[in-house]
């Protein structure tokens, strides 16, 4: 039996909203929001990355908080990840592995990894064809 769960949001620790904010928006297509109590979230459609940073008093917090560069997260790339290693190529960001073969939501597909400001490490994944 299925139940009524779905995922909505997790959290990550940057160390500097000017800097994370330009990166998540530009390299991931994220929708910068402002949250009620002044900090900022990102936003994936109908998912989002909760942000623990500068001035953030986060309560609870995992029995061993997240802090800047020790995040891993993946992202659908819907298209060839050929385009997403030349968007990146825009970017100025050079891929730290990839493309390589992958398995993730989807199932298999091809992956390319790389980094955010804070050293977190950041995966697209494409399932459509490698090229």
């Amino acid at each position: 039996m299925a139940l009524p769960v779905s995922f909505d949001h997790c959290v990550v620790h940057v160390s500097d909203f000017s800097v994370s904010n330009p990166f998540y928006r530009d390299v991931l297509g994220a929708e910068v929001v402002r949250t009620p109590t002044g900090g900022f979230a990102y936003r994936f459609g109908a998912r989002q990355l909760n942000l623990h940073g500068p001035g953030v008093e986060a309560t609870p917090v995992a029995r061993l908080p997240v802090a800047p560069g020790n995040s891993d997260l993946c992202f659908r790339w819907d298209g060839p990840i050929a385009d997403a290693v030349a968007h990146l190529a825009r970017h100025g960001i050079v891929p730290e592995l990839g493309p390589v073969a992958r398995f993730g939501a989807g199932g298999t597909g091809t992956s390319v990894y790389f980094r955010d400001p804070d050293g977190s490490l950041l995966e697209f994944i494409s399932y459509g064809s490698p090229s």
